[in-house]
């Protein structure tokens, strides 16, 4: 909700707002106070509200009870698996079932405690709940109303369902990646969820901005596939020719010399470095660090263009060199020259990656069952802004916490709607709450 003048004095003098968990940290986080209403799923919508969450603003994430949101169980099964602990840090959790008229009508009763409503639910979800767009702003005027579809709400192809790697294959991306005489291959990260998130934190932030300026909220649609578009315009602007013909697949060069990957001692699945020179400021430099001066003079690389003609032999002279070297040995010698490269890092190294490392962006978080367990941070450092990571929820573990807070209400109805399947809650949570809003109410609203 937008601040006023009574909230920031009651900042300023300490009071704990109810619905606001991390209002008076300092420093104070940039979205302190922006409350999100998250009906996401999987990695598209996840992806976006958790770095939301990371920023400061207070997600509330609305589940169904017993299963919880599909990420959930994806990968390892049960209610708490790796792939939503990645993807849900930092949120708050409420099981509420919607497919009932009464956990309908109670989501409509928190709405306007909150920011922004975001969704990824398949075409026509939110039609069958009763929230769309013009249904939530007759609610809640000022509503920030996301939706996140693979190909969107219009055109012939917004009916149809996607997932990431749909989103990829509609956008490009499958057909730029492999080698040049193989078959479309699936890139490894999830850009067409994650990378679409990214692009919805950024128009929620600016939709945000301008109801400040205007006191208006909106409607924010994103289409996955053309999120993913975005990623592939340095590929389309090299080799698309203005969209006249399509961009071939080059494996693992982009058609530099020497470009590419090269092999280093050790002989395993990823022991092997990639090097990109771009100037002749980085070939010398490559030279030297090779102990290989006379290259710089050879006849057959003394120029880009030779060195791309005669590509084949110069990669196998690199690779001379490398087959000596462990990668993380190569890539600190050439690293020290000033030649862009990077030992191929598998996905174990990473967390034990001392650069890594030595910035604290590996976390440690509970895990139930587990102990503790490591996750990756927030890449963005914002000096007057730190939010601590905190791990992903239990199913319903806030759902008590929120419906006291935003509605006032009590122990009993609480009891009455979980007897009745409407709300869940996670057992571990449900004592220790009362205590604290019993402690919360004796502190705050003894007048």
């Amino acid at each position: 909700m937008l601040l006023d003048s009574s909230d920031m004095k009651a900042k300023e003098e300490g009071a704990l707002r109810p619905f606001s968990k991390r209002l008076w940290r300092s420093p104070m986080p940039a979205l302190d106070g922006i409350r999100i209403l998250d009906m996401t799923q999987y990695e598209a919508g996840p992806s976006c509200t958790q770095a939301l969450a990371w920023l400061g603003a207070d997600v509330v994430k609305v589940e169904p009870p017993v299963t919880g949101e599909p990420g959930r169980s994806l990968v390892e099964g049960g209610v708490y698996s790796p792939y939503f602990c990645n993807w849900n840090a930092n949120k708050r959790s409420v099981a509420l079932d919607l497919n009932q008229p009464e956990g309908r009508e109670l989501f409509r009763k928190i709405l306007p405690q909150y920011d922004v409503f975001i969704e990824n639910y398949g075409p026509g979800i939110t039609k069958r709940f009763e929230m769309e767009y013009e249904q939530l702003r007759a609610i809640h005027p000022e509503i920030i109303y996301v939706e996140l579809k693979g190909f969107g709400s219009t055109g012939p192809y917004s009916d149809y369902k996607s997932y990431d790697m749909v989103a990829q294959a509609a956008s490009g991306a499958f057909s730029v990646t492999g080698e040049a005489d193989g078959i479309p291959m699936l890139p490894g990260p999830t850009l067409g969820d994650s990378g679409t998130g990214t692009q919805a934190g950024m128009a929620i932030l600016a939709a945000y901005i301008q109801r400040l300026r205007t006191g208006k909220g909106q409607h924010i649609e994103l289409s996955m596939q053309e999120a993913m578009l975005y990623y592939m315009r340095t590929r389309l602007a090299f080799l698309g020719n203005w969209g006249k013909n399509a961009c071939p697949r080059m494996g693992n060069s982009m058609g530099g010399a020497p470009t590419g990957l090269y092999a280093c001692a050790g002989g395993g699945p990823n022991d092997y470095l990639y090097l990109i020179t771009v100037t002749q400021r980085h070939w010398d430099a490559l030279c030297l660090a090779m102990e290989r001066p006379d290259f710089i003079v050879d006849a057959r690389f003394e120029t880009g263009e030779k060195r791309v003609e005669n590509g084949v032999a110069l990669h196998e002279e690199v690779e001379l060199w490398t087959r000596t070297l462990d990668k993380h040995d190569a890539m600190k010698q050439l690293c020290d020259a000033g030649v862009p490269c990077s030992a191929i890092m598998d996905t174990q190294e990473l967390y034990e990656d001392p650069h890594l490392k030595e910035r604290d962006f590996i976390k440690y978080v509970e895990h139930p069952e587990l102990g503790e367990v490591p996750l990756f941070g927030f890449a963005t450092r914002m000096s007057e802004s730190e939010v601590d990571l905190e791990r992903a929820p239990y199913l319903g573990e806030h759902t008590h916490e929120v419906l006291a807070q935003d509605l006032g209400i009590d122990a009993d109805e609480i009891a009455r709607l979980q007897k009745k399947g409407l709300i869940g809650t996670s057992p571990k949570t449900k004592e220790k709450f009362w205590r604290k809003i019993s402690s919360w109410t004796k502190r705050n609203l003894k007048d």
